[in-house]
């Protein structure tokens, strides 16, 4: 496994696809991380809230999962305001874009990229990958502390995929005690 790198504290590029767990990470929701961790996630949010773009599905997918595993209308989390945010311009084009995902029995969608090796892929993950890859800019997706992606990563990096991981040191630790290497 390649060393991972800390992304850039910028906002370049300005759009994102925002994995869940950076919002339950953000939230305090992840007991097992750093406060580092925790720190960066909120910080990422909160940049975000203040001057980025994020990408969703116009089906709503994405918001739906942020709702069910978060407290948006009372929460007082930064993982709960950026819902609370998100749903307040999603309907706004200078601030989020609204992808259409194609619905396909075998990948879940059109989109998500034909490979073998991404055959095992979460499919309750799958609708970020389908939303970043049909996006015309494709825009990197935030991801917190979900080892599994950093098996994924190389693969949809070969489709223009990227995953900026957040928390590295992290990530990288949960690989080695969820799978030994």
């Amino acid at each position: 496994m390649p060393p991972l790198t800390i992304p850039s504290a910028s906002l370049t590029p300005a759009t994102y696809v925002v994995d869940t767990n950076v919002i339950l990470v953000a939230n305090g929701q992840h007991p097992d991380v750093s406060p580092a961790c925790v720190a960066t996630c909120q910080d990422w949010l909160q940049r975000l809230m203040a001057a980025g773009r994020v990408a969703l599905d116009d089906a709503y997918a994405i918001v739906g999962e942020y709702q069910h595993k978060t407290h948006a209308s009372d929460g007082q989390g930064v993982g709960d305001a950026f819902v609370r945010w998100v749903l307040q311009h999603h309907d706004d084009a200078a601030r989020c874009d609204l992808i259409h995902l194609d619905v396909d029995a075998q990948r879940g969608f059109l989109s998500f990229p034909v490979d073998a090796d991404l055959t095992h892929f979460d499919d309750s993950d799958r609708k970020f990958v389908a939303v970043a890859h049909a996006h015309p800019e494709r825009p990197p997706i935030l991801q917190a502390a979900d080892s599994k992606w950093l098996d994924w990563a190389p693969h949809l990096n070969d489709h223009g995929v990227q995953i900026r991981f957040l928390c590295c040191d992290d990530v990288q630790e949960f690989h080695v005690h969820k799978f030994g290497h």
